[in-house]
């Protein structure tokens, strides 16, 4: 089987600038105008509360597939930050999933879809622990296998994270693929900050704060923070929060809490896929060209498709519904 590369994606211009690719990934444009066969995934979804250990409760939506007598296995999606289960690109890979005999489960991270009042501490991105744990409740409830798992930009973090721990837990995880994934945090937050253009910083900064805000209202008695660090930049409001609500001494020991920067996969056991485009505004790619990899790790690295975006034409489907497809059908076959 001749699996697609991300050299494969070649996008009809103006699609293939970054930027383009970037903004339109997210955009209410795009869900307008995707077709009703990438929201399938919503229908008859069971919405469900899981188990992330140490009384957290995380929210997501499971949906069997109907398209033949028995499941391919479960395919496990990670939204990215300030995302949610029910983000454009999480429905449109769930809908091609379930579509190729799928189950598939959406999982909100803390804080993630609406679900600011079930845990009181605040989300934040070294809480990898819960989520693993959360991944192995998942597979006892919902036994079908293989069990296989992508994220998107930091949910394709925290699933490079989940798959590193999975075999030691005795998780049935199969294979994990990451979508453009935060590699280097440091660096990540220093070319959001520095380089790119001043609206992604914009855009990241509202819903962040908008968070802040609802996760306050969801629990006064507590005070996450004050008003005032609500007007500080990315880099200032992150250190402000790190200090007040992690166990970390500085910004920088934080963000490398959760880098899975140069060597750190090498100990990698499943078989995993990193997609990332040379393209990609938000992540530089000088990470990934630093990455050590075991030969279990394939990385694939695309001219073009923006940061989670690879969006083919004005349908606005993305080249990674059948690149992940692909992927997870080659596992389930073997």
């Amino acid at each position: 089987m001749t699996l697609p590369r991300g050299k494969d994606f070649r996008p009809p211009w103006p699609l293939r600038s970054g930027h383009i690719q970037t903004m339109l990934s997210s955009s209410g444009v795009r869900r307008q105008l995707l077709p009703r066969a990438a929201r399938t995934v919503q229908q008859g979804a069971e919405e469900v509360v899981v188990d992330g250990g140490d009384g957290v409760r995380l929210t997501g939506a499971y949906t069997a597939q109907k398209v033949q007598p028995q499941a391919r296995g479960l395919a496990v999606l990670f939204h990215g930050w300030e995302g949610s289960v029910d983000s454009t690109y999480v429905l449109q890979t769930g809908s091609r999933l379930l579509a190729d005999g799928w189950d598939v489960f959406r999982l909100n991270f803390r804080d993630h879809g609406d679900s600011h009042h079930l845990n009181e501490a605040l989300f934040h991105s070294c809480r990898i622990d819960e989520i693993v744990y959360a991944l192995a409740d998942i597979a006892r409830r919902w036994p079908a296998q293989p069990m296989v798992l992508a994220g998107f930009s930091l949910g394709g973090n925290f699933a490079l994270r989940a798959a590193l721990r999975a075999p030691a837990l005795n998780i049935p995880l199969r294979y994990a693929l990451a979508v453009c994934p935060i590699i280097d945090p440091g660096e990540g937050l220093f070319s959001l900050e520095e380089e790119a253009p001043w609206f992604y910083r914009a855009y990241f900064m509202h819903k962040w704060r908008r968070s802040l805000k609802a996760k306050q209202a969801a629990f006064p008695q507590q005070q996450y923070f004050e008003l005032a660090e609500l007007d500080q930049d990315l880099r200032g409001l992150t250190e402000a929060l790190v200090v007040r609500h992690t166990d970390f001494d500085s910004l920088q020991a934080y963000l490398d809490g959760y880098s899975v920067a140069d060597s750190a996969l090498k100990a990698m056991q499943i078989p995993a896929t990193i997609l990332t485009a040379r393209d990609d505004p938000v992540i530089p790619v000088g990470a990934f060209e630093r990455l050590e990899l075991p030969p279990n790790i394939e990385l694939d690295i695309a001219e073009f498709g923006g940061h989670c975006g690879f969006i083919r034409g004005m349908d606005m489907t993305s080249f990674t519904d059948d690149y992940i497809a692909a992927r997870f059908n080659a596992i389930a076959t073997d």
